[in-house]
């Protein structure tokens, strides 16, 4: 008898079907003996059903939410975020020198063109103090300048500024970094320019920063009760009865959780996936550590900077009661010569 997610996906294999084609084949036999015991039973997990698969990852992400072969999906999920309807006009590659390409904790990465010129640039980041609100103004502006240039090389002297749309950077967060948690009851931060007198222009950086850990947890309290929930639910949470709640209230995430889990009948594709997947955060976890370290460093330095000024400032202090000092002494030295100089000239009167 099915139980679980395989009431809805009979395709999902048992872990014992799973592990006996593993064990077939030399190749990917090696590879799981490679995986350390909480990696081997993660994927167990999530190709069995008993875990559910994360969907923002890359692989799975790009694969379920194509927007070249699907983008219905998208478009849904963006129109949802941009409180407007989205039309996706085309999928843009990845500048590999921009900033993206620094070392992070990066999950998921795409870059869209909207039909109305507008760019769409969506990320995933598993810890969100790499992600500072800095970085995100520069993935702004570096979007910007991107959409400026290919404009204005198509426009040529009929370039005018009004040519250029909107872009929109929305990130994310797995975990959100300290700052969200100030607004436990908050999950969608929208960041726009806004003049303090009320003066309204056309401006055309926009972000959406999403922490999804604050998401769950209010998700835990209140259920899902609308689409954005719907939509949030199906790409942040991997409990097995969450995702029969959702898939009996939203019925459309249903054949992209088929997709999924079609996806994970082909063992050798799945566990190359995976694989790839541990070495990025194998990576990212050493470069975490190196970050973590020089910020640790840099505190240090800040510190002893901060004694160092200390110092200096005791310094000051002493020199100048040392100066204030000797002007006492000077002081008490010219009192001492005159009241010499007064007792001679009583003494040379009473003479």
């Amino acid at each position: 008898m099915n139980t679980g997610l395989q009431k809805y996906f009979p395709m999902i294999r048992t872990r014992a079907e799973v592990l006996a084609e593993i064990k077939s084949q030399p190749k990917l036999s090696a590879t799981f003996r490679n995986w350390k015991k909480e990696q081997q039973k993660e994927f167990l997990d999530y190709v069995t059903g008993a875990k559910g698969v994360k969907v923002l990852y890359d692989a799975f992400f790009k694969e379920i939410m194509n927007p070249e072969t699907v983008p219905e999906r998208l478009e849904q999920f963006l129109s949802l975020m941009l409180g407007e309807h989205v039309k996706i006009k085309c999928v843009l590659p990845t500048d590999n020198s921009r900033i993206a390409d620094e070392s992070s904790l990066l999950i998921m990465d795409i870059l869209i063109e909207l039909e109305n010129g507008s760019l769409a640039n969506l990320e995933a980041q598993k810890v969100g103090y790499m992600f500072p609100g800095q970085r995100v103004d520069c993935y702004s502006a570096d979007l910007l300048l991107r959409q400026y240039k290919r404009v204005r090389g198509e426009k040529g002297e009929a370039f005018s500024y009004k040519d250029i749309q909107k872009v929109y950077t929305l990130i994310l967060y797995e975990k959100s970094s300290r700052e969200f948690h100030k607004f436990p009851n908050d999950y969608l931060h929208w960041i726009r320019p806004k003049s303090n007198t009320g003066l309204k222009l056309e401006w055309l950086q926009e972000q959406l920063l999403i922490p999804l850990d604050i998401f769950r947890a209010n998700l835990h309290n209140k259920g899902i009760n609308n689409e954005l929930d719907a939509w949030l639910t199906f790409l942040s949470v991997d409990e097995p009865e969450i995702m029969e709640q959702l898939i009996k209230k939203y019925p459309q995430f249903k054949p992209m959780y088929q997709q999924i889990y079609e996806i994970c009948r082909n063992t050798e594709r799945v566990m190359g996936l995976y694989s790839e997947e541990l070495k990025i955060l194998d990576k990212n976890t050493v470069q975490l550590m190196i970050d973590e370290m020089q910020d640790e460093i840099d505190g240090q330095k800040k510190q002893l900077s901060q004694k160092d000024e200390q110092l200096t400032q005791k310094d000051k202090r002493i020199e100048r009661l040392f100066q204030e000092n000797e002007l006492l002494s000077q002081q008490h030295r010219q009192q001492l010569q005159e009241i010499e100089r007064l007792k001679k000239e009583l003494a040379g009167k009473m003479g």
